[in-house]
């Protein structure tokens, strides 16, 4: 325990120390969050997505709004999940042909669903609109979740990858292996002193946003702070898999952004999956951005509670799990 501390601390005096990554993590990368969830709170510019309850097959039948130009169509078994949806902005429309007249579901916040009420009433007069219960969620409270764990994402992989292949390159790694310290022990320790600059840093950020755009808050902040420090910790444990035996910086960074950019693009950062192909879905589980932006977002949006986001926690709590003891098995001191 004592070598444990004591590279924990060397780790945070060196992180301090360094005072271009500390104003980077702590200046730049904020005002980006924010910037980003300031400009993109507006109305996003996606294809309409109208939801069909019922059967695929069945509720395409009779469609009123078939053949509207630039339009997606999904079926939604689930009545209240395609409620929720909409409540979400993940669908802009919501439609039930099953009885007469027809019901639809629309956010009144939204222009593409009014876009889309009007041509439905200029094809069916009689269609009858059913109020949404509840407060409704802004596109901001549904993006900054996911620009959060962006910027948690980068600075998990490269702020730990970069620096334990830089230590191996340089020699430092060998004159530690002449201690008493262990694989092991070593890896957590930049595990842990990683996870308390990241968090603090993902806590200071989301209080700004919560003070300048009014974020929507509807579960325990305690429950917030599990799914951010879990998802963190998967993906430091992930960095310190692929920085396990290299030597080359280069090397190290291509495969961070062979991991990162994937993750960005099919997390879900800015866009909902819904209506992706299914394999482009099955591919998102298995990065720990999604299971973690899918916990967070349940628990600020929906009010989740832990029964609720057990799966992603314990998704995230294996992945730590796994990454971890292969990266202590695998790592190498030297660079031969």
């Amino acid at each position: 325990m004592k070598r444990l501390l004591a590279m924990v601390k060397a780790r945070l005096l060196e992180t301090v120390r360094d005072r271009s990554a500390l104003m980077w993590n702590l200046v730049f990368a904020p005002l980006l969050v924010i910037g980003m969830a300031t400009v993109f709170s507006g109305e996003r510019q996606e294809v309409l997505k109208v939801g069909l309850l019922g059967d695929a097959s069945s509720s395409a039948a009779g469609n009123p709004l078939a053949g509207t130009e630039a339009t997606q169509f999904l079926a939604e078994p689930d009545e209240t999940r395609a409620v929720a949806k909409v409540q979400r902005h993940g669908l802009d429309l919501l439609l039930d042909l099953r009885d007469q007249p027809v019901r639809y579901w629309m956010s009144a916040d939204s222009a593409k669903s009014r876009l889309l009420q009007s041509l439905l009433k200029a094809r069916l007069p009689d269609a009858r609109m059913q109020p949404l219960s509840g407060a409704g969620i802004r596109y901001a409270d549904w993006l900054v979740p996911g620009l959060l764990g962006v910027n948690i994402m980068f600075s998990s992989l490269f702020a730990i990858g970069h620096v334990i292949v830089r230590y191996r390159k340089s020699g430092y790694l060998k004159r530690l292996h002449g201690t008493p310290l262990r694989a092991m022990e070593f890896v957590s320790a930049q595990l842990l002193a990683c996870l308390i600059i990241i968090v603090g840093v993902a806590m200071g950020v989301f209080a700004l946003c919560k003070l300048i755009l009014d974020l929507r808050m509807a579960g325990s902040y305690f429950d917030l702070l599990l799914v951010t420090t879990l998802g963190a910790m998967s993906m430091i444990a992930m960095s310190l898999l692929i920085s396990a035996r290299i030597s080359s910086e280069e090397l190290s960074g291509g495969l961070l952004n062979l991991l990162s950019w994937p993750m960005l693009v099919l997390s879900g950062v800015f866009f909902s999956l819904d209506g992706a192909p299914q394999v482009v879905r099955a591919a998102a589980e298995l990065f720990p951005l999604t299971q973690m932006l899918t916990a967070a977002r349940a628990v600020m949006l929906d009010g989740a509670g832990l029964a609720d986001i057990a799966r992603p926690l314990l998704v995230l709590v294996a992945m730590t799990a796994v990454f971890l003891t292969l990266g202590a098995r695998l790592f190498r001191w030297t660079p031969e």
